[in-house]
């Protein structure tokens, strides 16, 4: 297998323009023995003579010009490699790949794609939306760089392949037709609610909340209607057929006729972004982490 050193490459290279080892050994600042030592280690790398040296100078024998004829080859493709990934670090090409779940797939993904995009026009934006599950799975198959995933204090996320920072608090409030008695109220403790028909995510983690928070209260909530989504949810509180609890990152478009009211001792949800612990970043997933940082604390900061 050949061993081919380009450093050696290029030293023949200036020895042939210039015409001698002393004149070459000179413009690189080498000894003249030194660059006549390389000139001998890459002839027998090659298994052929690549100089004839004469008293006044050297020459390339036929094999050396056809070597450097490879070299001028070689040089380029590292230069445009070079370029290229230049490119990469630069953020003036590149794709990036990111995970995100309904919620925050219609509140703080599209405000993140489009800073992105305007900071990084050249970079392909590829956003994937599935459930916390399937989002961890992708990202562990590397079909996606990023995600943003969510958890609870009672089911934090705890994967030594993750690694995650924490970008904000998604507090949970409280879903009332604007008629109804408490929609005016600064806050709401759970206990008032007790004689109140819930409508609910069924198996989702908005139902675990509510009972969690019904429970701390001493009561068990009831289920008056399933609903298959938040936009629903909310047209069943219109409609009166009962109470809800929601993320606030749910509530992007919260209807004219639903209040959304705090609820006392609400549990929140952090907001996350992850990647694999071992995984190096793309200067693209580390320009998204900084743009999903400015984006959280800007919602924040509105709120």
């Amino acid at each position: 297998m050949l061993d081919l050193d380009l450093r050696r490459l290029r030293l023949l290279r200036e020895v042939s323009r210039l015409g001698s080892l002393t004149a070459a050994a000179a413009e690189l600042s080498f000894t003249t023995s030194a660059v006549s030592q390389q000139v001998t280690k890459l002839e027998h790398e090659m298994g052929v003579a690549l100089l004839e040296r004469h008293p006044r100078g050297a020459v390339l024998t036929e094999a050396g010009r056809a070597l450097l004829r490879y070299a001028d080859d070689i040089d380029r493709i590292i230069e445009a490699a070079r370029a290229e990934m230049d490119e990469f670090a630069g953020l003036r090409r590149g794709q990036l790949r990111i995970g995100t779940f309904p919620t925050v797939g219609a509140s703080l993904m599209p405000d993140v794609v489009l800073a992105f995009r305007a900071r990084h026009p050249e970079v392909t934006v590829t956003v994937v939306s599935a459930r916390r599950a399937g989002l961890v799975d992708r990202l562990k198959r590397r079909d996606i760089e990023l995600t943003l995933l969510w958890d609870y204090p009672w089911q934090r996320i705890k994967d030594e392949e993750l690694t995650t920072i924490t970008l904000m608090s998604d507090p949970t409030l409280l879903l009332l037709p604007r008629e109804h008695k408490l929609a005016h109220a600064p806050a709401v403790r759970a206990e008032a609610l007790q004689d109140e028909h819930w409508i609910v995510r069924d198996e989702h983690p908005v139902a675990d909340v509510l009972r969690r928070v019904c429970r701390a209260a001493g009561f068990e909530p009831s289920v008056a209607f399933a609903a298959n989504d938040y936009q629903e949810t909310q047209g069943m509180v219109a409609a009166g057929i009962g109470i809800a609890l929601a993320p606030q990152l749910a509530l992007s478009a919260l209807r004219p006729d639903v209040v959304a009211v705090p609820l006392e001792n609400a549990p929140s949800r952090r907001i996350l972004l992850a990647h694999l612990t071992g995984r190096h970043l793309s200067p693209s997933a580390q320009q998204a982490t900084e743009v999903c940082r400015s984006i959280a604390s800007a919602h924040l900061a509105s709120t």
